[in-house]
């Protein structure tokens, strides 16, 4: 699966992390709907570090299609709120 990191790049992670990747994206659901501000900040900040840790980045000129698309490290709560839709950052 291919996972583009918003400001960042794209990075190339086995499907067998997508479970770990999923168990994140649903806590940072949670805490963007509940307006969490310092959940988020730490959950953002896990999922993006476990993407980066289990994935291989891609080539800076990789034109590679993305499954999954991630905010930036630096996005807003209000920011991701945008992005989001009722299936969170990763479809389940």
């Amino acid at each position: 699966m291919i996972v583009r990191i918003m400001g960042e790049g794209q990075v190339k992670l086995a499907d067998s992390h997508f479970t770990e990747l999923n168990k994140l994206d649903d806590e940072l659901l949670e805490e963007v709907e509940s307006g969490d501000e310092d959940g988020f900040r730490r959950t953002l900040a896990a999922l993006l570090d476990a993407v980066r840790r289990l994935g291989t980045p891609l080539p800076d000129d990789a034109l590679e299609p993305s499954e999954l698309i991630l905010p930036a490290p630096d996005s807003s709560l209000a920011d991701v709120r945008e992005m989001l839709s009722d299936d969170g950052l990763i479809p389940g």
